[in-house]
């Protein structure tokens, strides 16, 4: 599947569509703050188990960071 992930085109071979958690855990983002939208929708933490990636689709995964 390729989707748009932050701006980036972005291929995942073999799938055609998965959950946000299983986007998260292929790519590496294990940052605790992270703010996921899939077509501009927000995803909400609870949700990352049922929210599907499907081939086409527009992920932005966004590290909060704060600080002073």
């Amino acid at each position: 599947m390729t989707i748009t992930l932050n701006n980036r085109k972005t291929q995942i071979p073999g799938r055609e569509e998965m959950t946000v958690r299983q986007l998260l855990d292929h790519m590496r983002y294990v940052f605790p703050n992270i703010v996921v939208k899939v077509n501009g929708d927000l995803v909400r933490k609870p949700q990352y188990d049922e929210a599907r990636v499907r081939d086409g689709d527009k992920v932005d995964a966004i590290h909060m960071i704060s600080g002073g």
